[in-house]
């Protein structure tokens, strides 16, 4: 049986270093980041940019899915709505696949100060504090396993999901 984990977080909660934590760790195993498929320059949020981005992931995760040396996929994207969620599920074949659904969440004050150490390196842009902080509550309302990050390596995130 294949497995498909959907690890969602606001930004900065650690979902891209726990999801390649989890294909290392993980045989026959591919990671899919949601954010590759939504990577234009300018940045445009859109309704027709957002129905673009939900296809591409569904037609990778689908192939990924359907591949018979994929046995675990692993996904992750800033899923803070139901909708999101539900709606990417519903277009995916899921017969004969373990479902994974994870939040990544983490105390306010770690979340912002990992995400200032991150536009100290010139990785991110200072109003991401603002906007990760705001989705963090929303998580709480998803129909997911809740996986506080607080004070954890991305080793032992990625050993809690294991045993999920």
């Amino acid at each position: 049986m294949k497995r498909l984990y959907v690890i969602g977080g606001p930004m900065g909660v650690g979902k891209t270093a726990v999801s390649r934590a989890l294909q290392q760790r993980l045989p026959n195993c591919v990671f899919l980041d949601g954010d590759w498929c939504w990577d234009m320059r300018p940045f445009y949020v859109t309704d027709e940019t957002k129905a673009m981005v939900l296809d591409n992931i569904c037609h990778l995760l689908g192939n990924f899915l359907q591949c018979s040396v994929c046995d675990n996929v692993v996904f992750c994207w800033v899923i803070h709505r139901q909708e999101i969620l539900d709606g990417l599920l519903s277009r995916l074949t899921l017969r004969d696949v373990e479902l994974h659904l994870i939040s990544l969440t983490a105390a306010p004050e770690a979340l912002e100060e990992r995400l200032q150490k991150d536009i100290e390196a010139g990785l991110r842009k200072p109003d991401v504090i603002g906007r990760s902080l705001s989705y963090l509550p929303l998580y709480e309302s998803l129909n997911t396993q809740k996986l506080d990050t607080t004070g954890k390596t991305v080793e032992e995130v990625c050993e809690s999901l294991l045993v999920l």
